[in-house]
């Protein structure tokens, strides 16, 4: 399985950026995709997923501004980013597995990408 993470970069704030997210090696809409970020100094933590049949959750920090979708025919996951801040600053990686019970935890994910920067910085 592998995962390939990409469309980081610098933005300034009110910005926008969309990360892809690409699979190979799984019959990729039997599964669930997170997103997680981990900033300098700080824990991972999750942002959004979205599931085999396109149920989707963020957290409350980027709700409203982050909108998750798959193309199951590219094997990709997007994640938009929109009216983007300062603390929306990260290494952004993505992660799949199936059968996730709790999206949400970034232990129910046995696949991970390499993560992509994204810097919001005027």
């Amino acid at each position: 399985v592998q995962l390939q993470a990409s469309g980081g970069g610098l933005v300034q704030p009110g910005g926008s950026l969309t990360l892809s997210c690409k699979a190979s090696g799984i019959t990729f809409n039997y599964y669930t995709i997170g997103w997680f970020r981990q900033a300098p100094g700080k824990e991972r933590e999750w942002v959004s997923y979205i599931t085999s049949t396109s149920y989707t959750d963020y957290t409350e920090s980027v709700k409203g501004r982050f909108t998750i979708s798959r193309s199951n025919a590219e094997n990709t996951v997007y994640l938009r980013m929109n009216s983007l801040k300062h603390e929306d600053t990260a290494v952004y990686y993505c992660a799949t597995d199936i059968d996730v019970l709790r999206p949400s935890e970034s232990f129910e994910y046995d696949y991970w990408g390499q993560g992509t920067q994204v810097t919001v910085s005027s």
